[in-house]
């Protein structure tokens, strides 16, 4: 029988895998396209801001995930130093906002694999991938690592066919079609947040780290570095060759990049990417979103049965079928999927804010980094998530008001009983 407990098998490397595969992909694939439409080639300076903002969130949870080692990251955090509501809050957010994040990447692994049938591909997609996470983290973290090194080898041949193809225009650069101006730049940046989200993958499997004290500190920032070269060289290297005007018009963003020039017999390099990349997402964000419900079920905020681990894998079985069946109704729904990633950019940039403010309240011998750090990051949440698009900011409010709803019924059944 199962104690309850999850199983420490993820070494540092394992962690950094799990968080380059979280990442590496979503942005690329799926979110410069609405980023160049709200900004142009300021992009550029959106993916600037989106980094910086996601470093202060970094180093807030990496801190906060080493002195709270376990399952449900902010929702822990935010629950053992702001208080139960925030945390509740915070794990709502990340469930809900990462549900859309999950069909999201679903529905990317559709289209590009073949677009007549996307969604039934994206609904067979996370019946697979749902097996492979039942069958244990370390196969979880295993199957990343390949995907990534297949993600990584299709955006070097990106970036190759981008620039080598005859059709680099420096003048690209300097094209700030889209709504323009400083609130075209933030939205861009609210946009892009979407690409970066993944490293907190890295600290919902904090309960399963080997050595979570020195292993998750490390292994965030390391992801979050690398992530950041990847896709500012593939972003330069798309808006030179193709501009920002083909890139936003495009549902294949990095395609028109690659198409135009002489080496277009490269160009389903763009597709297997885009395929690989969005297995690699969904798959860490599978695992991520059952993590963070299974320490909402173990502490009553979700129904208890989500809460059971399996006995020989030691994985939250329930919770990790219930997430593949919530998102296999949201593709079925017909959810459009530019739509899913405002929407899903809100939720999250919500509970980092609260990731940035549990920060701010650590003690100087608990700090590994400037608390200022966490007050940016607080600040910087909050201004990405009100800039992005309109119908983004009402329904992620909204899904935020029913989640408050939520625990103050919870909150006032628990008053009754006693």
């Amino acid at each position: 029988m199962s104690d309850g407990r999850l199983a420490r098998r993820l070494t540092t490397g394992d962690a950094v895998v799990v968080g380059l595969g979280s990442m590496l992909g979503a942005g690329v694939f799926a979110a410069f396209g609405p980023a160049a439409q709200a900004a142009g080639a300021g992009l550029l300076l959106g993916l600037v801001l989106a980094a910086v903002v996601a470093y202060a969130n970094a180093t807030s949870s990496a801190q906060l995930a080493a002195l709270y080692p376990q399952s449900g990251g902010t929702y822990v955090y935010g629950r053992e130093r702001l208080g139960g509501f925030w945390g509740h809050l915070a794990g709502w957010g990340f469930v809900v906002g990462k549900t859309a994040s999950c069909a999201a990447m679903a529905l990317t692994f559709g289209v590009y694999a073949h677009p007549p049938l996307a969604r039934p591909l994206a609904i067979a997609l996370v019946v697979g991938l749902a097996a492979v996470n039942l069958a244990g983290v370390r196969t979880t973290a295993g199957l990343t690592r390949g995907l990534v090194a297949v993600v990584l080898a299709s955006l070097a041949l990106v970036v190759t066919a981008a620039l080598g193809g005859g059709e680099v225009a420096p003048a690209n650069l300097g094209d700030l079609t889209g709504t323009g101006g400083v609130y075209g730049v933030l939205q861009a940046g609210g946009l892009l947040f979407f690409a970066f989200a993944g490293y907190a993958r890295i600290a919902t499997l904090g309960e399963e780290v080997v050595d979570p004290q020195r292993t998750i500190p490390m292994a965030i920032p390391i992801a979050l570095g690398l992530t950041l070269v990847v896709y500012a060289t593939v972003a330069i290297a798309a808006l030179l060759a193709a501009g920002p005007a083909a890139i936003a018009a495009a549902d294949a963003p990095l395609a028109p990049a690659v198409e135009g020039g002489r080496l277009a017999v490269l160009t389903p390099a763009v597709r297997i990417g885009a395929v690989v990349a969005s297995v690699g997402v969904l798959l860490s964000l599978l695992a991520g979103v059952s993590r963070t419900m299974f320490a909402m079920a173990r502490d009553r905020h979700l129904p208890s049965r989500l809460a059971r681990v399996a006995p020989r894998t030691h994985v939250p079985a329930a919770a990790e079928l219930t997430v593949a069946v919530v998102v296999i109704v949201v593709i079925a729904s017909g959810v459009d999927l530019r739509e899913a990633i405002g929407f899903s950019s809100f939720a999250v940039l919500a509970y980092y804010a609260i990731a940035n403010a549990s920060a701010w309240t650590l003690r100087a011998d608990e700090r590994r980094w400037p608390r200022w750090l966490a007050g940016i990051g607080v600040l910087g949440c909050g201004l990405l998530a009100v800039t992005l698009p309109v119908v983004s900011v009402l329904t992620g409010a909204g899904v935020l008001a029913i989640g408050a709803a939520v625990f103050a019924v919870r909150r006032g059944r628990v008053r009754e009983r006693r």
